[in-house]
């Protein structure tokens, strides 16, 4: 690694900094959740990110380099679904049902692509459009700040936080059939899960 390239140790929250930032980074949602790696920010110039723990990212958060500079984190516009429809709570329901990370709006929810969501949300009478936007969703019930997703039949697990180690079963209604209880496979995340080269 050359000498020169900084390195961003620490995170500061969004609203707990003032100063103007040295420079902007535009990430995914996916990729704002993270512990070490190797960006490129908005100017062209790399920066190491290397935190102490995995850490969700939000809009607005800033990386704090080794000489105090900050590096503002900006949700990057990405391929998402806009839902709307009659009834938006229980699709929203429906959504959240499956651990699907999902942005609220007054008139239209936002969730990644997703080809068996889709099926499913046009299923239960939802109108789907192709956007590309940031993607702020809702952050976790238990204070993590990220809904993990799990595996619902469509060839990809989805790695999530809880603090246990066995399966559990619970109902999806009628897109589960019969009471639609049935198990997830649960991938705890370690630091190997994530790229550790700078």
């Amino acid at each position: 690694m050359p000498q020169n390239t900084p390195i961003a140790s620490t995170a500061a929250r969004a609203g707990t900094w003032q100063d103007p930032p040295r420079d902007r980074l535009r990430l995914s949602y996916d990729a704002r959740f993270l512990r070490r790696k190797r960006l490129t920010t908005d100017s062209g110039a790399q920066v190491v990110v290397d935190l102490p723990e995995t850490t969700n990212l939000q809009n607005g958060d800033a990386l704090v380099l080794e000489d105090g500079g900050k590096i503002e984190v900006v949700a990057a516009p990405e391929p998402l679904l806009a839902v709307r429809g009659d009834n938006l709570a229980r699709l929203a329901w429906h959504i959240g049902n499956r651990h699907t990370p999902c942005q609220i709006g007054p008139d239209r929810l936002l969730i990644q692509r997703d080809h068996v969501l889709a099926e499913m949300l046009q299923g239960l009478g939802a109108s789907l459009e192709e956007i590309e936007a940031p993607f702020i969703p809702e952050g976790g019930a238990y204070g993590t700040g990220r809904t993990m997703g799990h595996g619902h039949g469509h060839g990809q697990s989805h790695g999530h936080g809880h603090g246990h180690g066995h399966g559990h079963g619970h109902g999806h209604g009628a897109a589960g059939k019969a009471g639609g209880a049935h198990e997830h496979a649960h991938h705890h995340l370690s630091s190997s899960d994530f790229d550790e080269g700078a």
